[in-house]
């Protein structure tokens, strides 16, 4: 049977997560962690995890940042690692496992399938909420930030980073743009609107922890490479099986000619980025930093 959160607002993202998506990213782990490996390095430069903490991951997925963290914290802390995608909360509990079978305590970890907008927790519980790109995906975010600052205690930490512009992104935005090209573009949304660019607006960021009750807000930008493959045509064939390329696609149900013409093109745009080991292309994210006032 498969586990789904309790009934919240995530709206079509369960279901999203919960199927194709889902199974394309544990599929692709290895190379997604390979691909966000220098901003998942960023992000735990950011939260500063120490030894003995709690620490709450929303949004954890195949497992990369949480295992990481239950290493860094140590059997005197504790790691509750949030999803609401059983395929891949399924893989980073098999990782889990096997970390475990390799000489490396996980008892302090648990790994749950939760909406993290309207989850309970134990009050004052935790140190610190981290998230790498699983917070954007609210559909009322003030409610659900609101909610995960009664799980800190006073002091506690929220830290978490996001996407910035699309204009300033060539890897979300070099496949979507050749997507669009043979496809058209697909509706229109709100320019907040959940998804992965809901939080693109440094403002609305500080307004949504401003209203959920978080004081010391700060939004850092920094450019971080995402690693493709060894060459600009590997990058394209991935680009378009995940992102947003992928939904595109898959929801025109374009036939194979077309994809061929949208892959050629989206390597033609990523080939000015390949390297003499892989494909980077810079991206801007926004490392966020607040506490529970």
């Amino acid at each position: 049977m498969v586990e789904k959160p309790k009934a919240g607002a995530m709206g079509g993202q369960v279901e999203y997560w919960n199927t194709a998506a889902g199974s394309i990213w544990v599929d692709n782990q290895e190379r997604l962690d390979h691909q966000f490996g220098p901003l998942t390095d960023r992000l735990f430069t950011h939260a500063n995890i120490r030894s003995g903490e709690r620490v709450i991951d929303v949004g954890c997925g195949t497992g990369a940042t949480v295992l990481r963290s239950a290493e860094t914290v140590g059997s005197g802390g504790r790691v509750l690692g949030l999803d609401i995608s059983n395929p891949m909360l399924d893989l980073a509990r098999s990782r889990a496992q096997a970390h475990e079978k390799n000489g490396g305590g996980m008892a302090h970890l648990e790994l749950k399938i939760a909406d993290a907008q309207i989850e309970s927790f134990d009050a004052g519980s935790y140190d610190l909420i981290m998230s790498r790109f699983g917070v954007m995906f609210f559909g009322d975010p003030v409610a659900a930030f609101a909610n995960l600052s009664g799980a800190l205690r006073s002091g506690g930490r929220l830290c978490f980073v996001c996407w910035g512009p699309l204009a300033n992104n060539p890897w979300f935005n070099i496949p979507r743009t050749a997507a669009i090209q043979y496809l058209g573009a697909p509706a229109p949304t709100a320019p907040r609107a959940a998804g992965p660019m809901a939080f693109a607006e440094t403002d609305y960021i500080t307004e949504i922890l401003t209203n959920a009750g978080y004081s010391d807000i700060r939004v850092e930008t920094e450019t971080c490479d995402m690693v493709g493959a060894a060459t600009a045509q590997e990058t394209a064939h991935i680009s378009i099986n995940t992102g947003p390329a992928y939904r595109i696609i898959k929801s025109n149900d374009a036939s194979a000619e077309i994809i061929a013409s949208i892959e050629a093109d989206i390597a033609a745009g990523f080939a000015p980025y390949l390297q003499s080991d892989a494909v980077k292309v810079p991206a801007e994210l926004h490392f966020i930093h607040a506490k529970k006032a």
